[in-house]
């Protein structure tokens, strides 16, 4: 089996390789993907590649094997790898990387590739619209957002569950969110996520779709600066932040957090 590496985003786990050199043959299939996901109690699975326009791109998996979407914890974990391989972005500062999502781009902020606070930035956000008492949109993956009165009272795994294979988001259904807007203003999330079909500790795009719908729903943001306004969210176990310009939904979106070499 070919070297692999594990990465965490604000308690997101993921099974990293660098594929830009060995073929990875066999790797890409549902059973191979569950198998190490499970092996190593991942929430998915990601290879970092070659890219003709960027410094690399970016593959993501979900622990049952599904693709096709953005992750954002991913994709920060992936800015730390791609800086632990020594990979310098073509500006000297700023990684530009392919997802299946489009072009992002990725800078760490403080720390190291091996441990850092990256700052990445998502697509612009849309198809936000009101449905079964919350609220649906797209930030790189399907979302729905609900608001609840205390996170910790609901039962995530029956009624993410539930939400998350409601007829209204077929065939490809939604992850789904619980957000506790706290007393300070900042918003405290749980996340049901389907492909993983559990709860996880965190959930970068549904994080980032908390806060964008926050706002339209008039919840203040933690600070507002040259028109960008700026949210603190809670994760399970980390502390993340989303900052974005407020147009239909949103623009020039970016997710802000840990993420760490754990082997």
């Amino acid at each position: 089996m070919t070297k692999y590496y594990k990465y965490s985003g604000a308690g997101n786990d993921f099974v990293v390789f660098d594929g830009r050199t060995d073929a990875l043959e066999g790797l890409r299939t549902n059973e191979s993907i569950s198998a190490l996901c499970k092996e190593n109690g991942t929430d998915g699975l990601m290879i970092l590649t070659d890219s003709a326009d960027c410094d690399f791109r970016m593959e993501y998996y979900n622990s049952d094997g599904s693709g096709g979407m953005m992750c954002g914890n991913g994709g920060r974990c992936i800015v730390a790898f791609a800086a632990y391989l020594g990979i310098v972005p073509a500006d000297g500062k700023t990684y530009v990387f392919e997802a299946a999502d489009g072009v992002h781009t990725g800078e760490i902020l403080s720390g190291s590739g091996a441990d850092g606070i990256v700052r990445i930035k998502m697509i612009d956000a849309f198809g936000l619209r009101p449905v079964l008492g919350g609220w649906f949109l797209n930030t790189g993956t399907r979302h729905f957002v609900s608001f609840v009165d205390d996170v910790e009272a609901v039962d995530i795994a029956k009624t993410g569950a539930e939400l998350r294979w409601n007829a209204e988001f077929a065939p490809e259904g939604a992850n789904v969110n619980f957000v506790q807007v706290l007393e300070d203003g900042s918003l405290k999330v749980r996340t049901f996520e389907k492909g993983v079909e559990a709860e996880t500790l965190a959930c970068g795009t549904g994080l980032t779709a908390c806060a964008i719908t926050a706002y339209h729903c008039g919840k203040a943001p933690a600070r507002t600066e040259n028109g960008r306004v700026f949210y603190e969210l809670h994760a399970r176990i980390d502390d993340l932040s989303v900052d974005f310009l407020p147009a239909e939904p949103a623009r020039e979106v970016y997710l802000t957090g840990p993420a760490k070499l754990v082997k």
